[in-house]
């Protein structure tokens, strides 16, 4: 069977070790006899689960106590209100880096006064806008770290005088990140840390409670930080496979180990397609993620993209055409995704740059 590289925006590509525990435990979890699928989320053996994924998110990212970590259904996407509805009273700010940062202040607006600090559509989001100026009468500045469709990344921390919250749904888990400089960091599981399903808040507790509007139950994120991430039973399988991600990737010597691993694998897909003649990149040099690799045919090549594609497709490449709404390519080369499939890609571009000389 041909070797297939997985270059998927998401779900994404996952350790084979955790799929491979995941399919035990669809068998028989924890020696009970009963699937992981079926459960149920307040016997003894879930809570472990549970217990041992949030320490381990506490861990890796050295979150400080005054964090808590919860895990939700949703996504994102749901993510966004609860931004909102859990942190705006007076007025936020939101950095505009692309189409999910534009949809997370579209919710925004919707609850009270949110405006874009500052945007990169005049380019098509190929860059991270900078040198803009914070007001100190925020109630937040809220910034998406990296922008899966235009392949560009914040690679730092932004000192903040306003509480700061990070969509990291694409980054996390990729490199270090100080935790203490946030009031909140969310995103799904899906790009780097595990399955669809779930979706992850770490929270800043003492900067909750601030709003004057009536909260509803669900979309309160006390209620879930007092639950336990059990308030309603939660999505206990992707949860299972996330915890057995982790478990690999401190495995792997943690966060800063694959930090060196992801901008090794940046550096070699980067390189070649600044060296290959049929390519180009398409995010600034300085924004450009280590996650969303973004390219296009180069000037006059333009005509040889379906043949690229179905080239690389007859290499086993699979997920590397670009969003529908920017096209192109992207290959997404998160934390499981290994060295070998980024070597595999560039070989296929050297190789058909050889075909077109």
């Amino acid at each position: 069977m041909k070797k297939v590289h997985n270059f998927t925006a998401g779900p994404c590509a996952l350790p084979q070790q955790a799929i491979d525990n995941a399919i035990e435990a669809l068998k028989d979890f924890k020696g009970t006899g009963i699937p992981v699928i079926s459960i149920s989320h307040r016997t003894k053996e879930w809570e472990s689960v549970m217990d041992e994924c949030r320490s381990l998110w506490k861990e890796l990212l050295n979150i400080p106590d005054t964090h808590e970590v919860v895990f939700l259904g949703g996504g994102a996407s749901l993510g966004f209100l609860y931004v909102a509805m859990n942190f705006l009273e007076n007025k936020a700010a939101y950095l505009e880096t692309g189409v999910w940062a534009k949809k997370a202040l579209k919710e925004a607006k919707g609850l009270g006064n949110a405006y874009a600090i500052a945007s990169s559509a005049d380019t098509v989001y190929n860059y991270i806008p900078k040198g803009f100026e914070i007001p100190s009468d925020l109630d937040y500045l809220h910034v998406t770290t990296n922008n899966t469709i235009y392949g560009t990344e914040l690679h730092e921390d932004l000192d903040s005088p306003v509480p700061l919250i990070a969509d990291m749904s694409s980054d996390i888990m990729s490199r270090p990140v100080d935790v203490s400089k946030y009031a909140m960091i969310y995103g799904g599981a899906q790009k780097n840390v595990g399955p669809a399903g779930v979706a992850f808040f770490i929270v800043k507790k003492d900067l909750l409670g601030k709003v004057s509007r009536y909260i509803p139950t669900m979309l309160n994120l006390q209620t879930h930080i007092d639950g336990g991430s059990m308030f309603n039973t939660p999505p206990v399988f992707s949860i299972f496979v996330m915890n057995e991600t982790l478990k690999w990737l401190k495995e792997q010597g943690g966060i800063e180990a694959i930090q060196k691993v992801n901008k090794a694998k940046a550096e070699l897909l980067y390189g070649e397609i600044d060296r290959n003649s049929m390519f180009r990149g398409t995010a600034a040099v300085e924004d450009r993620s280590l996650m969303n690799v973004c390219f296009v045919m180069a000037e006059g090549k333009e005509t040889l993209q379906d043949e690229f594609m179905a080239f690389a497709k007859s290499k086993g490449m699979t997920g590397i055409k670009g969003h529908r709404s920017v096209g192109g390519f992207r290959a997404s080369i998160y934390n499981a995704c290994p060295m070998e499939s980024v070597q595999a890609l560039v070989d296929c571009m050297k190789e058909f740059e050889q075909l077109h000389k």
